[in-house]
């Protein structure tokens, strides 16, 4: 298993990856869909890290790159194939994608995960997340969102650099 930056020969098999999801296909994404967003988000320069076995995706993690909110990345999707959860792939993708994010000058990671989903909002905590608070009906009428970030600490110049 390696893991590589996404490009517009990885869109098939990262949509047919979306949409396939049992959470995804709650908030309507097809196969049509996944692979219109993907596109767009090449298009737009986002950050999608893939986890490949040969030719199939194992998974993958879709940050955005901002300048709000104090330079904050916002992670908008980690998904890891039906079968190959809780085997530790979302953490490295998760990883990664946080690596990549600082590495483009952000200060902050931001996600939102489905209020009812315990299981990642655990995860998310485990992996450094401080919990925000719930966004009700923000991506979708009835479905509230817990927002989470994570922040990593700035580098100052020594005294002796100024």
């Amino acid at each position: 298993m390696r893991l590589v930056a996404a490009t517009r020969t990885h869109v098939g098999t990262l949509a047919a990856l979306m949409a396939a999801s049992p959470l995804l296909r709650r908030y309507g994404v097809t196969l049509r869909r996944a692979r219109a967003s993907l596109n767009d988000a090449l298009r737009n320069r986002d950050t999608i890290v893939v986890a490949l076995d040969g030719a199939n995706a194992l998974g993958l993690a879709w940050v955005v790159a901002t300048r709000a909110l104090d330079r904050s990345a916002y992670l908008r999707l980690l998904l890891v194939a039906e079968g190959r959860q809780s085997r530790g792939l979302g953490a490295l993708l998760l990883a990664d994608a946080e690596r990549r994010a600082r590495a483009a000058g952000s200060r902050h990671m931001v996600l939102l995960v489905t209020a009812t989903n315990r299981r990642a909002r655990s995860f998310y905590v485990r992996q450094g997340y401080r919990y925000v608070g719930v966004l009700p009906g923000f991506a979708r009428p009835r479905i509230g969102e817990a927002l989470y970030v994570k922040s990593w600490p700035t580098t100052r110049p020594s005294r002796a650099a100024l």
